[in-house]
């Protein structure tokens, strides 16, 4: 398990097929993942995801955009941070108050972003996991990349939704409070109409 594994069978396929380093082999992969993880901490934890990312969703006016925003911020960090799961969990965190803010169900980011992040980072050779890829099929991301259709046909889809408001979930919109805890409001439809008082009533007109 830990120094790998050597079979000689006969049989070249089989023996290239079992015979493998075990864990010491994927080091240099372990080291570059935590080193990533790392490297996102930081971003996060000295605000700058939250300066690069907020001109953005100023900017992003309709539901359309604000999905590419979302893309571009995973695909982005897959290429700068080289770890798919910092593209995954940072850009969620970052943009779930704004999806709540509007409206949208937490379902929509969690399928965008895996979409986004994960789906996206086997085609850049120095993520963990084109790196990883790479090393185990001993091919080039930018070789096997005009082949991995899902790879780009999923968010292309994702973000397809979100312009179009195909399968996009709705919720009640939530309004952050100064502490920035989000509270849901109830729907106008949940109040009965014979106990809703008239603005007008209440001020005595």
């Amino acid at each position: 398990m830990a120094n790998g594994f050597s079979i000689n069978s006969g049989i070249g396929e089989i023996d290239r097929l079992l015979s493998r380093g075990g864990m010491d082999s994927m080091l240099t992969t372990i080291w570059l993942i935590i080193g990533a993880v790392t490297f996102g901490v930081l971003l996060e934890h000295f605000g700058l995801i939250s300066r690069l990312v907020d001109p953005m969703v100023r900017a992003a006016k309709s539901t359309g955009r604000l999905f590419v925003t979302v893309f571009a911020t995973c695909f982005g960090l897959n290429v700068v941070a080289g770890d798919q799961y910092i593209a995954l969990v940072l850009p969620a965190r970052v943009f779930r108050p704004e999806f709540a803010r509007r409206g949208l169900a937490p379902t929509n980011l969690s399928r965008l972003a895996a979409d986004s992040a994960t789906v996206t980072s086997p085609l850049i050779p120095w993520n963990s996991c084109g790196a990883f890829m790479g090393a185990v099929l001993g091919v080039s991301a930018f070789r096997y990349l005009p082949f991995a259709i899902f790879c780009y046909a999923s968010p292309a889809l994702s973000v397809l939704y979100g312009i179009t408001g195909f399968k996009i979930e709705k919720t009640a919109p939530a309004v952050l409070g100064q502490a920035g805890a989000e509270s849901q409001q109830p729907p106008t439809a949940a109040i009965p109409r014979d106990k809703a008082v008239p603005a007008r009533q209440e001020a005595g007109e």
